[in-house]
């Protein structure tokens, strides 16, 4: 998918995916994290089931924290990026492209989804 195409999706996070925050403000997200395919056969060989999933978690930074503060599932990453853009004063492109990394970012770990 191209970074066009994407803008043009909207996020949806994971309901697995719990959120909380510090003293300062920013998110620290919680997510389930299954184990590897082959830790998972090394386990069956030696008769073990796998087990439960380990939880992991990812703080995110302060500007991470405004981008996932602001994914609702009713906004497009275009518009998330334009926001984001004006409360930081950024060229709408450099917003698109932070935005849209950021996102990917949060995709490839599974803690979001884009419809």
């Amino acid at each position: 998918m191209s970074r066009e195409e994407a803008l043009g999706c909207t996020p949806v996070k994971n309901r697995h995916v719990s959120a909380s925050r510090r003293v300062g403000g920013e998110v620290v997200l919680h997510y389930p994290v299954s184990p590897p395919p082959w830790v998972a056969r090394v386990a069956r060989w030696f008769g073990q089931p796998p087990g439960p999933p380990r939880i992991g978690k990812l703080q995110l930074d302060v500007l991470g924290t405004a981008v996932w503060d602001m994914i609702d599932g009713r906004r497009s990453l275009r518009e998330i990026a334009a926001a984001f853009a004006a409360t930081h004063q950024l060229e709408p492109k450099e917003a698109q492209v932070a935005v849209s990394q950021f996102a990917r970012e949060l995709g490839r770990r599974g803690l979001i989804g884009l419809r």
